[in-house]
């Protein structure tokens, strides 16, 4: 209810709200507030030093009605999107200005001579906001590093990390930090742990990793059974809570992954130095020990810390020649290791879980980071083993903590969940499958479940295989952190963590402290749980949005070689605008603009079909058919491929085919009314245009 002030009039009414902050490319900013219709209008008068990005707490009128839009002003910063910045330094007498450049409005940022670094007048930098007070008319920062102009592919990997919120490097004083960390092995210590030194373990990992986090060790137990451990580098022990390093940790929340670097959540003295779990040397773990039959039932589980000694650091690939031809060093225990997690892998599947897969692409990079050739890496046996034991290890420590309770109400604690599909998604998709004769029992989650997995099976070498399964995967939620347990939907467990990766994400440390404190009877509840999760979620959703850039961005780099070549692709994707095509060849996507095919006919969307369809022709282009493709256009600062839609030689149309036929099979093409004999586009097309266009 409005009061009234003496003059009878009414005095408004305030509450203050958090969200995002988002600063359109006029200025005007927009809050963004999680459950609310309508965003919060802000002027730019009142950003109160705020960036565009960053989360703010804003004072909204509630006075106002309902049919007006809410306006508000920025009273605090909750968290900075971002510190760091490219941008050019702009040289005066004895200072200097750093002149942002983003598409997105920021001031100057005023650089003291001694905050300089090297940098001359012009020079393209990465600055640091150091800080802006009210008693500063700018931003105060410093200039953290020098971009040169002839490393064109580091300039851009930076600018992908800074834009999507992740600082560069590390500040002096966190370094600081880590080097007082105690690095010496103590007695006092390991009388606290399991001591499985004379164990054999060993760990598994890519070919060019250096922070090995997890181990294996096995050993036969006298009544029949399997002793298998899941070690996991006791992050913890050194990241204490409220320390600096902590602190620097949390922002980042996770590694990223970039195809010639990996920007590290913690610095790479503690992640492949103190933390790594490298052969032949005494580490700290967090344990998960089983005891398993060789019909992989668990008779026993035990949690808690431990020190390990690594006899050996396979790759990937030796382990999977060991357990192809059953010879090598320790093939026993791998191969025993490889059923037993065949069978966790088929239980799994019996009970629920989805056996979704995907291909992933590595890129072969020359010494300054230009791709020579694409990989498909491929998920054989030898990842499968590694995965299904972390998820065993995950498992069982979800499951323990959901078990403890204070006041009969569960602990905060970070599970990873994974709600079941949209309907609005799923239903679709399911009237999609049934036309390649695949039916789906939508009445409840098991159901879905199982329809998903036989589909799976089914459709495995046929035409429609892929877009199928890409469909099928978009059907699906995303798993996020949260302390609201529903169970992980994909994964078919009523209860999940992540447990074994604390050396990239943050929420591993924090399952780590909290599995300590259950274990030790000396629980400390987080009433942030929930805003530490979200926090987490979308740093994890920021560093896979800066993956996808970069390896785009290669994909861009590697094509802009094969500018006018033709090549087979697959449609993975339509939109009102045009089709997507992924060549087959080097799975780089780019994309087809319905302007380019306007010459042959105008096509529309047809959503249902996930299509576009000539109207004169009925000529269709279906997401999952194979094309014919011309690379014309590769724009690397845009991170976009243009293709054009090649006809053979006859001038029959290359559409509509599926995967695993060639064009010259084609056996439904059309002749299509007004094709040029050139087969190029009208004059004044070019595919940066056509690239504009899709990005509006």
């Amino acid at each position: 209810m409005h009061k009234k002030n003496k003059a009878g009039k009414k005095s408004s009414q305030t509450e203050i709200v958090k969200g995002r902050l988002d600063i359109s490319k006029s200025g005007m900013g927009y809050v963004i507030v999680e459950g609310n219709d309508q965003d919060i209008i802000v002027r730019p008068n009142d950003f109160n030093r705020a960036f565009h990005g960053d989360l703010v707490r804003v004072q909204v009128n509630t006075g106002v009605s309902k049919e007006k839009r809410r306006e508000g002003k920025i009273v605090d910063i909750a968290e900075r999107k971002q510190t760091e910045f490219i941008g050019n330094i702009q040289m005066s007498k004895n200072f200097a200005f750093f002149i942002p450049a983003t598409d997105k409005p920021v001031p100057d940022f005023y650089i003291a001579a001694d905050k300089l670094n090297g940098a001359t007048d012009n020079d393209r930098v990465v600055a640091k906001l150091l800080s802006w007070d009210k008693s500063e008319k700018k931003p105060i920062g410093e200039v953290v590093s020098i971009l040169r102009s002839e490393d064109e592919n580091d300039m851009a990997m930076k600018e992908i990390l800074i834009e999507a919120g992740f600082p560069l490097a590390f500040d002096k004083e966190v370094l600081a930090e880590v080097k007082k960390l105690d690095q010496q092995i103590s007695r006092e210590e390991i009388k606290k742990r399991k001591d499985y030194r004379d164990i054999l373990t060993f760990t598994i990992d890519p070919v060019d990793a250096k922070d090995f986090d997890d181990a294996l060790s096995i050993r036969n137990l006298d009544n029949g059974n399997y002793e298998i451990g899941v070690h996991i580098a006791d992050v913890s022990h050194y990241v204490k809570p409220n320390t600096l390093l902590d602190k620097i940790a949390y922002e980042r929340a996770t590694s990223v992954y970039l195809p010639d670097r990996v920007n590290p959540m913690l610095p790479e003295k503690i992640s492949n130095e103190l933390c790594s779990l490298r052969p032949h040397e005494d580490k700290y773990t967090f344990s998960a020990i089983f005891q398993i039959t060789n019909r992989a039932e668990i008779k026993h589980t035990w949690l808690g810390r431990t020190i390990i000694h690594s006899n050996h650091r396979f790759s990937y690939d030796e382990v999977q020649d060991i357990i192809e031809k059953k010879d090598g060093l320790h093939y026993k225990p791998i191969v025993l290791l490889n059923e037993l997690a065949k069978k966790f892998r088929a239980e799994r599947f019996r009970n629920g879980a989805i056996n979704f897969s995907s291909q992933e692409v590595k890129f072969q990079l020359d010494e300054k980071g230009k791709p020579l050739g694409i990989v498909i890496k491929e998920s054989k046996d030898a990842h499968k083993l590694i995965e299904e034991f972390m998820l065993l290890a995950n498992r069982a420590v979800a499951s323990y903590v959901s078990k403890i309770k204070v006041n009969k109400e569960p602990i905060p604690f970070p599970y990873r969940i994974h709600d079941t599909p949209d309907d609005e998604k799923l239903k679709p998709f399911a009237a999609f499958a049934k036309k390649f004769g695949y039916t789906f029992d939508l009445h409840d989650e098991a159901a879905v479940a199982s329809s998903f997995n036989k589909l799976l099976k089914d459709v495995q070498g046929k035409p429609e295989q892929h877009v199928l399964e890409q469909l099928g995967i978009r059907t699906m939620s995303k798993a996020i952190y949260t302390s609201s347990n529903i169970g992980h939907y994909g994964l078919g467990f009523e209860h999940y963590c992540h447990f074994t990766s604390p050396i990239r994400r943050y929420p591993d440390v924090m399952v780590h402290r909290i599995l300590l404190q259950c274990l030790e009877k000396d629980l400390k509840l987080d009433k942030k749980m929930d805003e530490r999760c979200k926090h987490c979620s979308d740093r994890e959703r920021k560093a896979m949005e800066a993956e996808r850039a970069g390896n785009k961005y290669k994909q861009v780099e590697f094509m802009k070689n094969y500018l006018g070549e033709e090549f087979e692709g697959i449609i993975s994707g339509v939109a009102s605008f045009g089709f997507f095509v992924e060549t087959v060849k080097h799975k780089c996507e780019g994309m087809v603009t319905v302007r380019d095919l306007s010459v042959y006919d105008d096509f529309r969307l047809d959503e249902a079909d996930y299509a576009l369809v000539g109207i004169r022709t009925g000529q269709k282009f279906r997401m999952g058919d194979m094309v014919k493709i011309k690379v014309v256009a590769a724009n690397l600062s845009k991170r976009l491929l243009d293709y054009e839609w090649v006809t053979d030689k006859k001038g029959n149309v290359t559409a509509g085919v599926h995967p695993g036929k060639k064009a010259a099979d084609f056996k439904h093409s059309k002749q299509l009314p007004g094709k040029p004999k050139n087969n190029k586009a009208p004059a004044g097309k070019t595919g940066l245009k056509a690239s504009a266009k899709k990005k509006k």
